[in-house]
C-alpha cells in the first residue's frame, strides 16, 4: 500500500516518499485534529460540513494558520481532498484529513511551529457487511468517562488514547463498541460514534453539553428527523434510557447508522433493528444518492 498516493503539505506523493518531522507536534503532544470522511463513487460526502467541523476546531484550539480558517484556505483542502481520491482512482474510500500544529521545538510549545503539517489519505473501503446491519451491534460502558467541561470532548483530536483504549477492552468482551459516559454519569457517546435511542416513538440523542463530538451523520439524522416529522431531542440521558429504549443505533461516516441491540449485555428492545433505524437507515442512503450523484 506503500505505493498509493498520499497528500502532504500542498503536494501528492507516493506513499514510500513521504515524510514527517520527528518534531511535529501532532505526533509528540497530539496537537493535532482530524477528519474521517466517506465517499461513494468518487463524491465525498458532506464534504464541506467536514471542512466546516475542521475550520471551527482549529480556531478553539489555536490553529490558526490561514490554510485552515480562510475561506481560501477551505477550497484549498476541498481541492486536496478531492484530488487525492482521484489520484487513487478510488470511488468508494475511506478518506482522512489530519492536521497538526507542525513541527517546533521538543519542548511543548506552539509559538515554536511557523506551518501546519496537512495530510490526506484515501484508501479503498470495504463497507460494513449487510449482515451486521441485520444483526446489530453489542456495546460495552467503558470505564473511562468523558469530561463534558472539556473543550476536547467536542473535537475530533488525534489525542485519540482514550477512544483506542475503550474499544480494545469492548472488543476484548466480544462488543463491537464502547459507551461513554461522562463523570456526572450520564450517556455521551461511543468510541467513534454518537448514540441514539427511541423512546415511546421519540428519537433521542444526548446534547453537546454531555461531552459529544458534533457528528456529521449525527446532524443528517437530526436533519431527516425534522423533514419527516418526527419528534426529536436532544438532552441529558440517562444509561438506563437507553437500556429500556424500544431501539437504538449508533451513527459515523463509514457505518452510516448500525443498530445497536445490546449493551453490558442487556437487550434493547426486541433484541432486533428497530423499524425507525431501518427508515432512518433507507432516508440517509437516499440522503448520499441524491448528495452523489
Amino acid at each position: 500500500m506503500m505505493d498509493e498516493f498520499i497528500y502532504l503539505n500542498g503536494q501528492l506523493v507516493r506513499g514510500f516518499e513521504a515524510r514527517l518531522s520527528p518534531f511535529d507536534h501532532g505526533f509528540l503532544y497530539g496537537y493535532g485534529l482530524f477528519e474521517t470522511m466517506r465517499s461513494y463513487n468518487g463524491h465525498i460526502f458532506r464534504l464541506d460540513s467536514h471542512l466546516t467541523r475542521l475550520r471551527c476546531s482549529a480556531e478553539s484550539v489555536g490553529l490558526t494558520h490561514s490554510v485552515l480558517i480562510t475561506d481560501d484556505g477551505k477550497q484549498s483542502l476541498k481541492a486536496a481532498c478531492v484530488a487525492t481520491l482521484a489520484a487513487n482512482r478510488l470511488k468508494d474510500a475511506r478518506i482522512r484529513l489530519t492536521v497538526s500544529a507542525g513541527e517546533g521545538d521538543m519542548t511543548p510549545d506552539p509559538r515554536t511551529c511557523p506551518s501546519p503539517t496537512v495530510l490526506i489519505t484515501a484508501r479503498y473501503l470495504d463497507p460494513l457487511s449487510p449482515e451486521k446491519y441485520e444483526t446489530g451491534f453489542k456495546a460495552a460502558v467503558s470505564f473511562l468517562r468523558r469530561n463534558s467541561q472539556s473543550p476536547l470532548s467536542r473535537l475530533k483530536s488525534t489525542c485519540y488514547m482514550e477512544n483506542i483504549l475503550a474499544r480494545t477492552t469492548a472488543r476484548a468482551v466480544g462488543c463491537d463498541e464502547a459507551i461513554f459516559l461522562n463523570e456526572q454519569g450520564y450517556l455521551a457517546e461511543g468510541s467513534a460514534t454518537n448514540v441514539f435511542l427511541v423512546s415511546h416513538g421519540e428519537l433521542i440523542t444526548p446534547c453537546f453539553e454531555s461531552g459529544v463530538l458534533p457528528g456529521i451523520t449525527r446532524d443528517a439524522v437530526l436533519e431527516i428527523a425534522r423533514t419527516s416529522n418526527i419528534k426529536a431531542t436532544e438532552r441529558w440521558v440517562q444509561l438506563n434510557e437507553l437500556i429500556e429504549a424500544e431501539e437504538a443505533f449508533l451513527t459515523n461516516s463509514i457505518l452510516e447508522l448500525v443498530p445497536l441491540v445490546s449493551v453490558e449485555g442487556r437487550i434493547i428492545g426486541t433484541g432486533k433493528p428497530g423499524k425507525l433505524t431501518g427508515d432512518l437507515l433507507f432516508a440517509y442512503r437516499r440522503l448520499v444518492e441524491e448528495a452523489v450523484k
